[in-house]
């Protein structure tokens, strides 16, 4: 078995900053991290080797530094990876995204499954998964909690729906995104970080992948940021001291205002 983990690297989500004239995140001089709800891809994806055997293929788009979070994925267990990073792939869009990783998987040898997480912690749009799963014309479960049953050819799986869990069966190769019900992430381990550093993790731009240069970066994003709002939060309240007032006189206060506010 083949399985593909997609994965990004991310600013950690409390240093997140906005460029708010291009709209775009900032990640110079910010600490970057494995998304980590893509753990839980990397996670499910171990056990169905360990349970079927085979090799987990990392694929990551973005700076040259993404590398880290490729060698990270290793370090846990995955046999190899691929970094997709040219200056063509610069403020691509989730549509623009998914066509690379698209062709990129287009390249690699055949494959039973690609396991994403269900979003990115920066993006929160959940729209890649979804996205890759559409230019290679695959059968897609999103939000899947848990896999039932797997075959040479299908795959079982319950998904989060609003109204609880639903049961689908796929057939194979397929796409999944995944939700931190899936799995425990575990740890790298010793063994696992020295193994991932002697590995030469190869890097492929758009000439590599064959991609059409107009759908790569901003010029193929069809969405564009054209403005950003930082939200402002007013609050006119008024402090009751019970102590200096006493009871009777702060609930009047209480009541008074909720009578002015149409509450009661």
């Amino acid at each position: 078995m083949h399985i593909i983990v997609p994965i990004k690297q991310v600013p950690e989500t409390g240093n997140v900053r906005i460029d708010e004239e291009k709209g775009t995140i900032i990640r110079e001089g910010v600490e970057s991290i494995v998304n980590p709800l893509d753990l839980y891809a990397i996670e499910i994806a171990l056990q169905l080797k360990e349970e079927h055997g085979g090799k987990i293929t990392v694929l990551s788009m973005g700076p040259m530094n993404a590398e880290k979070a490729i060698r990270e994925a290793m370090s846990m267990g995955c046999d190899e990876g691929v970094l997709i990073s040219d200056r063509a792939f610069a403020g691509s869009d989730t549509w623009a995204t998914s066509y690379a990783l698209s062709r990129a998987i287009d390249r690699l040898e055949a494959f039973d499954l690609i396991i994403t997480g269900v979003r990115a912690t920066d993006g929160d749009t959940g729209q890649v998964g979804p996205g890759i799963s559409a230019f290679l014309d695959l059968p897609l479960s999103t939000y899947t909690s848990s896999i039932k049953e797997i075959t040479d050819s299908s795959i079982t799986v319950e998904r989060l729906i609003e109204s609880g869990y639903e049961t689908l069966k796929l057939t194979l190769p397929c796409l999944l995104t995944v939700v931190r019900e899936i799995s425990y992430p575990r740890l790298p381990t010793l063994r696992g970080k020295q193994r991932a550093r002697s590995i030469e993790v190869p890097v492929w731009g758009p000439d590599d992948i064959a991609a059409d240069k107009d759908c790569l970066g901003l010029k193929g994003s069809p969405v564009r940021v054209v403005k950003i709002n930082r939200p402002k939060v007013v609050r006119n309240g008024k402090m009751v001291d019970v102590g200096k007032m006493g009871l009777k006189e702060s609930v009047s206060e209480l009541v008074d205002f909720l009578e002015k506010e149409n509450f009661i």
